[in-house]
């Protein structure tokens, strides 16, 4: 057994290798600025994108399509002024910041350089004040509807980082393990419910429970075959940490591979019309993710309180050995874990690429914030993790009332920061976990 664990390692090594140095290089066609439009979270199609070069010579432009996106080539690298056209936006849109309607980005080598405009819904912004002082108040109520529609949006977020972060955590519980290739069971999640229901025709009410059973399995499997095996060889935590880095990059890869570069969408339920609920603006299918992410964690928490075997998982994860001497059968927990932990994750992942694209690096996009999520929240706790992820999800979306979207994530980094400063084992962890 010891030499099929070294052979297969020796064999995802090489296949990493090979699709990292070989299928890496063979998508980038070019070098090129790409991004994709979205108001509320919707795609905002029929807006003209400019590209010049630095001293102001036309490079290109393009037009948002359906799902939002636009690309422009770029004849090699370098620094390119990208300038979105503001009188092709539609009605009800407009720029978050209207002084950021050019934006200058680097071009790599090789590389599509992504690039984001923000926008909003469109309010009345003359500022001309009257006797009454309506063009103040708004301005005031403008303001505070933006507020509230980011806290929604963010709220919707930290509900889908929630249902990672709980089989992440409860992973790190019971096993130890830091797993860096969580974020590649979302992206995991999503792209099975795309072949389902895009390649073989399936309603993506039938392709998404049939893709949480398949993650299910494949999640079983992948702690039968691999993790457990090298459990059972004593591997150093720390070599399964780096182990789980070189999983990551060898799915993430193979999604590459499989699927393509391009962001894609489901067939059903890509584009809806806003329904209007006080200052919020939110499409029904937002508000059923946020039903569905609800109903699983209530489910997950009662499940981990009230069953058996959640009850087995959260002795496992406070003490393995006594869970052993007291009868308890950790190694099929902790496969049950991985079993659930995956499928929640690759609900999270389809629900994700339902509210944004399905793309092979929707999973890379989300770890950080994952990770933040279940440090903030308190290490190896279920519970702590969907606190942490609230926290996270709704601050780096209200953040960009102040600062650029593309740095927002940077925030929620600060956040955690300054938060474990003042109690390290996070919002509901215990100072045991620590160390």
């Amino acid at each position: 057994m010891r030499r099929a664990v070294i052979a297969f390692t020796a064999f995802l090594g090489g296949l990493i290798f090979l699709l990292a140095s070989g299928p890496a290089t063979a998508w980038a066609d070019g070098e090129s600025v790409k991004g994709t439009l979205k108001s509320q979270g919707q795609p905002v199609t029929g807006v003209k994108i400019s590209v010049t070069d630095e001293g102001g010579k036309p490079v290109g432009d393009a037009t948002s399509n359906a799902q939002g996106t636009w690309e422009v080539p770029v004849p090699s690298a370098g620094a390119y002024k990208i300038t979105i056209d503001q009188s092709t936006l539609p009605a009800g849109v407009s720029l978050r910041f209207k002084d950021r309607s050019t934006l200058t980005v680097q071009v790599f080598e090789g590389n599509a350089r992504n690039v984001l405009f923000a926008l909003d819904a469109a309010t009345n912004q003359s500022g001309e004040k009257t006797p009454d002082g309506t063009a103040a108040d708004d301005e005031s109520d403008a303001y505070w509807g933006r507020v509230a529609q980011l806290a929604f949006e963010g709220l919707s977020l930290g509900l889908i980082i929630a249902l990672g972060a709980v089989g992440l955590s409860l992973i790190f519980g019971t096993t130890g393990l830091t797993n860096f290739a969580h974020g590649e069971l979302l992206a995991i999640g999503a792209f099975i419910a795309f072949f389902l229901n895009t390649t073989l025709g399936l309603h993506l009410l039938i392709a998404a429970p049939l893709a949480v059973l398949i993650a299910a399995a494949f999640g079983y499997g992948q702690d039968w075959l691999f993790w457990g095996q090298l459990r059972k060889r004593k591997t150093g935590l720390v070599s399964m940490m780096i182990i789980s880095i070189g999983v990551a990059l060898f799915l993430r890869y193979l999604l590459l591979f499989l699927f393509g570069g391009s962001s894609q969408s489901y067939a059903q339920y890509t584009a809806q019309e806003g329904i209007q609920i006080g200052p919020i603006s939110a499409t029904p299918k937002s508000l059923v993710i946020i039903a569905i992410d609800v109903v699983v964690l209530v489910a997950v928490g009662l499940a981990l309180v009230y069953t058996r075997i959640g009850k087995a998982t959260r002795a496992v994860a406070d003490n393995p050995a006594l869970a052993a001497s007291s009868g308890i059968n950790v190694d099929r927990v902790i496969r049950i874990v991985w079993a659930g932990g995956t499928a929640i994750a690759a609900l999270a992942g389809i629900l994700l690429g339902l509210s944004q694209t399905v793309n092979y690096q929707m999973g890379l996009q989300v770890l950080l914030l994952m990770f933040a999520g279940v440090t903030l929240g308190g290490l190896g706790t279920a519970f702590g993790a969907l606190v942490g992820s609230l926290v996270v999800g709704v601050f780096i979306q209200v953040s960009t009332l102040w600062i650029p979207p593309e740095t927002k994530n940077v925030g929620a980094l600060a956040v955690l920061i300054i938060v474990l400063l003042f109690r390290p084992q996070g919002i509901l962890g215990r100072r045991e976990r620590i160390g």
